[in-house]
C-alpha cells in the first residue's frame, strides 16, 4: 500500500454537517434493529434451553447459528461494496434479515429456529463494515471519532430496551413472540435506509465476477470446521476438543485460504492492509473484546438465572441496566478517541473488565453484588469500541475501506463467535465438575479474566 495514497475522508465528496448527521441516523437504525432483536433473545434464551431441553452448548449454537454467519459474510459484503456500491447491499441485508426473523417467529422445533437464526446472521454481516467504511469516506478526521461513537452507541441504546420487551413478551405470550418487533422495525429501518442512505458510486471498478469466491469457501471452511472442533458434541457427538477430523479440516481449509489469498491478484483478504500501523493490532483488540463481552452476555443470563433464580421479566429489567451501561461509556469513549492516546483508552477497558471478572470468579455475592460486577463488566467494555473502530480506520484509502472494514468487523465478530462457543462449551464442562452451578460459572468467568488481561498487553501497541 501505497503511503502517499490519500486517507479515505479527504477523498470523500463534500457534504453538509445536516446531510452528514443525517446519513449517521440512516445508518444507526438497522444496526439498533438487529441488535434489538439480539438482546430481546438473549432474555428468551433460558426458555428456548428449557422448551427444548437443550444443553448449554446445544443453546450456544443458538448465538453460533447467528454469529457465524455473520462473521463469515462479512468480508463479502465488504469487498463487494466496493465494487457494487453499499447502499445496494445495506438493502438487501435488511430484506433477508426479515426473512430469517420471520422464519424464526414460525419456528416449530430447534432446526427451523436454527435456520432462521442463520439467514438472519447472513443478512446483518454487511452492516457493520459498510457502516464503518461509509463514516470513514464520508466524515472528516476530526469529526470521526464522535461519530463513531455516536454510531456505535445505538446497540447498546437498542439494547437497554429490548431486555425488557422481551422479558415481558416470553412471560405473557412465549419465546417465539420476541421476534415479532423485529418484523415492523424491519420495515422502517429499510425505509429509512433508502432515503438517507444515498447510493454511491463503486469505488473499485471490480464485480461479481472478479470477486474472490474460492477465497470466500475457504476462509467459510475455516471458520465452520473450526467451530465444529470447539462444540464438537454437538454436531458428531464426540466429545469437544477431540474430534480431530474437524481439526485437521479447518487447518487444511485455512492452509488453502492462505495460499489462495497470497497468490491470486484480487484476493478477498489484503494481507497489504496489515502494513497500516493500527489496523492489526486494532483488529486483535476488537477480536478480544469480542471474545470477552460475548461469551459474558451468553453468561450471565444463565447466570442471574440459575444462580439466582430471576424470571424473564427481572432478567430484561437487569439487562436494561446493563446495555445502558454500555450506551453511557460507548459514547464517552468516541469523545476521547478524538482527544486520547487510544492505548490508554482501549487498555482501561480491558483492566476494568478483568477487575469485574475476577470478582465474580473469587467470590459468589448477593444479587446485587453480581449486578453491580456485571455493570463494571459492561462500563469497561462500552468504553473502547469507538476508539478502536477509529484505530483501524484513520489509514485506510477510500478505494479499500469497505474491504479493510470487512476484513476488521471478522476479526472482531470472529471473536463473538468463539466467545459464545467456548462459554457454552466452558460451562457445559464445568458443570460437570464443579459442586454445583455457582462454582461452575465462577470457574469460567475466571477464565475469562484470564483473556482481559492479556488483551491489555495486545492493546498497549496502539500507536496515535
Amino acid at each position: 500500500m501505497k503511503t502517499q495514497e490519500l486517507s479515505s475522508a479527504a477523498t470523500a465528496p463534500e457534504q453538509g454537517a445536516g446531510s452528514l448527521w443525517g446519513l449517521l441516523i440512516g445508518l444507526m437504525i438497522p444496526v439498533g434493529m438487529t441488535t434489538f432483536n439480539m438482546s430481546m433473545f438473549s432474555v428468551a434464551l433460558p426458555t428456548v434451553r428449557d422448551a427444548f431441553g437443550a444443553e448449554a452448548d446445544l443453546t450456544a449454537w443458538l448465538v453460533t447459528a447467528y454469529s457465524l454467519p455473520f462473521v463469515i459474510f462479512m468480508p463479502l459484503y465488504g469487498k463487494l461494496g466496493d465494487s457494487l456500491g453499499k447502499a445496494r447491499l445495506f438493502q438487501s441485508g435488511i430484506v433477508l434479515f426479515f426473512i430469517g426473523t420471520l422464519v424464526c417467529l414460525l419456528a416449530r422445533d430447534l432446526p427451523q429456529l436454527l435456520i432462521g437464526r442463520i439467514l438472519q446472521g447472513t443478512g446483518t454481516a454487511g452492516f457493520y463494515p459498510l457502516c464503518i467504511a461509509i463514516i470513514a469516506e464520508r466524515f472528516p478526521p476530526s469529526h470521526q471519532g464522535r461519530a463513531m461513537g455516536t454510531w456505535s452507541s445505538v446497540a447498546p441504546g437498542a439494547a437497554s430496551l429490548g431486555p425488557l420487551l422481551g422479558g415481558f413478551a416470553v412471560n405473557q405470550f412465549g419465546w417465539n413472540y420476541v421476534f415479532v418487533p423485529s418484523l415492523l422495525v424491519g420495515v422502517v429501518a429499510l425505509w429509512v435506509v433508502y432515503r438517507q442512505v444515498p447510493a454511491q458510486r463503486p469505488v473499485s471498478g471490480e464485480g461479481l465476477q472478479a470477486f474472490d469466491w474460492q477465497g470466500a469457501a475457504f476462509l467459510g471452511g475455516t471458520l465452520v470446521f473450526a467451530m465444529f472442533y470447539l462444540s464438537s458434541r454437538t454436531v458428531s457427538g464426540v466429545e469437544p476438543l477431540r474430534d480431530w477430523r474437524f481439526l485437521a479440516a479447518a487447518i487444511a481449509m485455512g492452509f488453502l485460504f492462505w495460499r489462495r489469498e497470497s497468490r491470486t491478484a484480487k484476493p478477498l483478504v489484503d494481507f497489504a492492509l496489515y502494513s497500516c500501523k493500527n489496523f492489526g493490532v486494532a483488529s486483535m483488540s476488537a477480536g478480544c473484546r469480542m471474545i470477552i463481552m460475548h461469551t459474558v452476555n451468553f453468561l450471565y443470563v444463565l447466570y442471574l438465572t440459575d444462580v439466582y433464580g430471576l424470571s424473564a421479566m427481572t432478567l430484561g429489567a437487569f439487562s436494561t441496566v446493563f446495555a445502558v451501561a454500555i450506551l453511557t461509556t460507548t459514547r464517552l469513549g468516541g469523545q476521547l478517541a478524538d482527544r486520547i492516546h487510544y492505548r490508554w483508552i482501549v487498555g482501561s477497558s480491558f483492566a476494568i473488565q478483568c477487575g469485574a471478572l475476577a470478582g465474580l470468579a473469587l467470590f459468589t455475592p448477593p444479587l446485587f453484588g453480581a449486578a453491580g460486577l456485571i455493570l463494571a463488566q459492561a462500563l469497561g467494555g462500552g468504553l473502547a469500541l469507538a476508539a478502536l473502530h477509529r484505530a483501524a480506520m484513520e489509514e485506510i484509502p477510500a478505494a479499500e475501506s469497505g474491504a479493510a472494514a470487512g476484513l476488521y468487523s471478522t476479526a472482531r465478530f470472529g471473536g463473538g463467535v468463539i466467545g459464545a462457543t467456548i462459554a457454552g462449551v466452558a460451562l457445559q464442562q464445568a458443570l460437570r465438575f464443579a459442586p454445583g452451578p455457582g462454582e461452575a460459572f465462577q470457574w469460567v468467568f475466571g477464565a475469562v479474566a484470564v483473556i482481559s488481561l492479556a488483551s491489555v498487553l495486545v492493546a498497549w501497541r496502539l500507536q496515535r
